[in-house]
């Protein structure tokens, strides 16, 4: 049995050879890129932002290297920005013709192969073949200063060696299945100690053989995630530049492709001088490009993904940024319902332990599904004011307090069911402060300890308005690093007459 030091890292050991060789394989493109991804505002040229361009044609070479470019920094991008990235291993759909035939050809394979088992004399062509690919595929998961592993691989899975046993009918499987299961216990990683543990309960040839390859397949993609992990602060540190430059090569091949970001900070401009009064003299006020970015920002949790065309600077995290929109949606309608249920009872009552969680855990299953266009809020709302309802007039007697009147019941779920109209007052509130506090995640230098004052009424939706203003605001600050020479190029044209003014550091 190989010693300690030849187990992979993925039980817990470091090896500074492979981190520098897997680091190497995975940033060739990201290093290729250049520049110091430390700097706030790496140097670039400052783009030229023409809307009078006209568009010209592209051949379908561009078009393909313009798709697989989009898709490597769509990978770069997921990696720094989702804490969670895993590769997953590809099912296909129960029932679907690929899975079908997939069944169908493995059922076929692994027959010819029990039926070459079963002549006599045995027939190992077929087995041979797959000790060759199990022995390779052990290969793929050591790291290049395992030559202890290496040499024991070799020697037992000698090739040559075996075809010989073979030939001589002096071939022992069930020995070689063993090594296989053994060598393959010590480089799994913890997580697949269960199904190695199987392994060792089949003696059948073909059906151990077809679950080392299911189990092999899964460390493979064990030791992927293990270094992407592994290089995850590498990716991070180069991930800047390397999505700029990328986006920089798009746009050489079609220079308008930054109309709709033009377009939405436009709006986001317009929007924020409306809001700021007027200095001295009359004359307009001079606005803040970072504050217009902001706002920008801001605006894309209202956004109206039927209508509005999305800017192509953010388009990666369309779809994130959409989830924590509708997360916010939510939150809107139940911090609403607790707000006018608060009102209504009391805040003796409110303040019971366990009052509001319970009614806010009501709340949000009703309201699940609220963005499928299926869903029917006024239908969703009637049963929240039933349940909140019920609720109230359980807890008010068992704590001593007088039940509400019959006209107290009926303002309360009338109050509920109104939330359902946009204009209600009372969900514009809570709307309106929570932006408002999620703003201040867009300034704060540590968006996990952001202290900035809660507003009233976000007290029971505290804990997942900071997880979301986490969320949004490392998304965000991303996007900033690595599109801000962009950003810089369109304010300044919009915001200064002179054209020359760049992102300001407030």
């Amino acid at each position: 049995m190989p010693n300690s030091e030849d187990k992979l890292p993925t039980r817990g050991n470091s090896d500074k050879g492979q981190e520098q060789e897997d680091k190497g394989a995975l940033l060739d493109d990201i290093q290729s890129a250049g520049g110091n991804a430390n700097t706030d505002m790496p140097g670039l040229r400052k783009p030229d932002i023409s809307c009078s361009s006209p568009r010209r044609l592209i051949s379908m070479t561009e078009v393909m290297e313009t798709a697989r470019d989009v898709s490597n920094m769509a990978i770069a991008h997921e990696i720094v920005i989702n804490s969670n990235f895993q590769i997953q291993q590809m099912e296909s759909p129960q029932n679907s013709l690929e899975r079908r035939v997939k069944e169908i050809v493995h059922k076929a394979f692994w027959d010819s192969l029990q039926a070459q088992l079963n002549e006599t004399p045995p027939q190992y062509s077929q087995a041979i073949k797959l000790v060759q690919e199990v022995k390779e595929s052990l290969f793929s998961l050591l790291l290049p200063g395992h030559t202890r592993l290496r040499t024991q691989i070799s020697e037992v899975l000698d090739m040559e060696l075996i075809q010989q046993q073979a030939k001589h009918n002096a071939l022992d499987i069930q020995r070689l299945a063993g090594f296989i299961i053994s060598m393959m216990a010590n480089l799994c990683a913890p997580v697949r100690d269960e199904e190695i543990k199987k392994l060792k309960g089949l003696t059948e040839t073909v059906s151990l053989f077809r679950e080392i390859f299911c189990v092999l397949d899964l460390m493979k993609i064990d030791m992927v995630n293990f270094t992407i992990q592994t290089l995850k602060p590498h990716l991070q540190q180069q991930s800047i530049q390397y999505e700029r430059s990328k986006f920089q090569e798009f746009l050489n091949k079609q220079p308008n492709a930054l109309e709709h970001t033009t377009a939405w900070l436009k709006a986001a401009a317009k929007k924020t001088a409306n809001s700021v009064s007027p200095s001295q003299g009359n004359r307009p006020a001079v606005v803040s490009p970072t504050v217009v970015l902001n706002q920008g920002y801001m605006n894309l949790l209202k956004w109206d993904h039927d209508g509005d065309t999305y800017p192509e600077t953010v388009l990666m995290d369309r779809s994130r940024l959409q989830q924590l929109q509708q997360r916010l949606d939510q939150l809107t309608l139940v911090a609403s319902v607790l707000l006018v249920t608060s009102n209504a009872v009391g805040a003796a009552i409110f303040g019971l332990p366990g009052f509001v969680d319970k009614l806010k855990q009501v709340t949000c299953v009703l309201l699940d599904g609220l963005n499928c266009k299926m869903f029917r809020l006024e239908e969703a709302l009637l049963a929240v004011s039933d349940q909140v309802h019920r609720e109230v007039s359980r807890s008010l007697p068992e704590h001593g307090y007088i039940p509400l009147t019959s006209e107290q019941e009926a303002t309360l779920k009338g109050q509920i069911r109104s939330i359902t109209q946009r204009d209600n007052v009372i969900r514009n509130l809570i709307g309106e402060r929570i932006h408002s506090y999620l703003k201040g995640f867009l300034s704060s230098l540590s968006p996990q300890n952001c202290l900035h004052a809660l507003p009233g009424g976000l007290a029971p939706i505290q804990a997942e308005l900071k997880e979301i203003g986490s969320t949004f605001s490392r998304i965000l600050h991303h996007n900033r690093m690595v599109f801000g020479p962009y950003y810089s190029g369109i304010l300044g044209k919009l915001l200064f007459t002179d054209g020359d003014a760049g992102m300001d550091s407030r």
